[in-house]
């Protein structure tokens, strides 16, 4: 059986960079907690929990104490979260990926200069809620699908702001944005498209493969957003596309890949399980 592995497929630098930090910090005299799980993948979070490294959510920190160190995740938080964990008495570790940050940056800038945010993504990601948490006025919508878009812009104004989550689909973006320019709302639209290099390069990829491929398997997590952005891109480009987390999953389909194989995977896929679907989808089918 032909196969193809994504170059692409497997953890991103935001995600390698975070995860790091997380084995880094293990180990030591310190109660060491992420806010939330670091990644979307709950092998690479068990894998941590069993070196001390403990998932927590934002209520539960009133009853650490303060005491240890809390990693933010690398979908990053909003500053009064940031602000709420240091006054606590938390040491802080920021794994948030540099992309996201320099959205912060961004959506802190132009609000305060009185610009309207539209973010594009979804508005329940914890990536898009720590955005949303560094605009600086009450001015700010997040949109998924075109009657979102248009709710969202139609009362017109003067600035606009585009942005969007990192791991948001690149040809729904450039679509937004060509709908945005031809209806006009704004007398002044400033676009940043902040989708990041590997986001685009993976789904581009995906694309290219599953127009080629007779069957796919997309590898990730079901809460992971660039992943099931990834098997939607695939099942669109071919119908024989199966999303998957493990090994285990791909068993019960496995006598339904024929053809050419194409394997890719989110940016919070390990890349030994990436290994061991590809070995066993050459040696044993």
């Amino acid at each position: 059986m032909e196969v193809e592995v994504a170059k692409s497929a497997g953890f991103c630098f935001g995600v390698k960079r975070a995860v790091d930090m997380c084995y880094d910090s293990a180990g030591g005299e310190k109660n060491v907690y992420t806010l939330g799980p670091i990644i979307h993948n709950d092998e690479v979070v068990s894998e941590l929990a069993g070196r001390g490294v403990r998932a927590v959510e934002e209520d539960e920190m009133e009853s650490l104490h303060g005491e240890g160190l809390v990693i933010i995740r690398s979908h990053g938080v909003s500053a009064a979260v940031e602000k709420k964990i240091s006054d606590m008495g938390f040491e802080i570790k920021d794994a948030t990926c540099p992309f996201v940050k320099k959205i912060h940056r961004i959506v802190d800038e132009y609000s305060r200069k009185g610009y309207f945010v539209l973010v594009t993504g979804d508005e329940a990601h914890p990536e898009v809620i720590g955005i949303c948490g560094h605009c600086a006025t009450d001015r700010i919508a997040v949109v998924s699908d075109e009657e979102g878009l248009d709710k969202a812009l139609s009362s017109g104004g003067e600035n606009l702001l585009v942005v969007s989550q990192t791991t948001f689909n690149l040809k729904k973006f450039k679509n937004f944005v060509e709908i945005i320019e031809k209806k006009g709302y704004y007398r002044s639209v400033y676009i940043q498209n902040t989708i990041c290099n590997a986001t685009e390069e993976r789904q581009s990829e995906a694309e290219r493969m599953s127009k080629a491929c007779d069957s796919m398997i997309v590898i990730g997590d079901k809460t992971s957003s660039n992943s099931k952005k990834l098997y939607g891109i695939c099942a669109e480009n071919c119908e024989n596309t199966f999303f998957i987390q493990t090994l285990d999953e791909l068993m019960p389909h496995a006598g339904k890949l024929h053809g050419k194989v194409g394997i890719t995977a989110g940016a919070s896929t390990p890349n030994n399980i990436i290994q061991e679907v590809s070995r066993y989808v050459r040696d044993e089918l």
